[in-house]
């Protein structure tokens, strides 16, 4: 008989483990929630927020945690997610402009973050819906986008 209680006090004893280390586990990983805003027209910023998004996800993700990003554009920030950027962009800007798009697609593509452009940012900026790339989400205004994600706990991280 102390045979048999013993083997269940140490059959408990490694659940109980197995169990806290588990629970630990899962109290320990936290999800961040961030809705980046883009308003700017500075390609250089933005070339530079895009690559700290990224950067920002990998320092999280290192941690054990769970990045969960989204990306709003408006005004002066769409012309980047155009096809043809390089017609409605500066000729200096070119060189950013493609950095920040490249930066852009590995967020969305390899990474998860939802792209977000408001359409009518697109119309007053002369791009057609059809010249957006394409892992982009076209919505009617990106600020209804934008109060959803922070209603539904997303911190609000502005570009402009």
């Amino acid at each position: 008989m102390a045979h048999t209680k013993s083997g269940f006090r140490n059959f408990s004893m490694k659940n109980v483990l197995v169990l806290l280390f588990m629970l630990f586990g899962t109290l320990h990983a936290n999800e961040y929630k961030a809705v980046f805003d883009c308003s700017s027209g500075d390609a250089n910023y933005i070339k530079t927020r895009m690559w700290l998004i990224g950067k920002t996800m990998s320092m999280i993700e290192e941690r054990g945690d769970k990045a969960n990003f989204v990306i709003t554009l408006h005004g002066s920030c769409v012309p980047m997610i155009s096809k043809n950027y390089d017609f409605i962009v500066k000729e200096r800007d070119i060189a950013n402009t493609q950095q920040a798009q490249e930066y852009l697609r590995e967020l969305a593509q390899k990474r998860g973050v939802k792209v977000i452009a408001c359409a009518m940012s697109l119309a007053s900026n002369a791009i057609d819906k059809e010249d957006v790339l394409k892992f982009v989400h076209i919505t009617p205004n990106s600020f209804i986008d934008t109060i959803g994600y922070q209603n539904s706990g997303y911190a609000l991280m502005t570009f402009k």
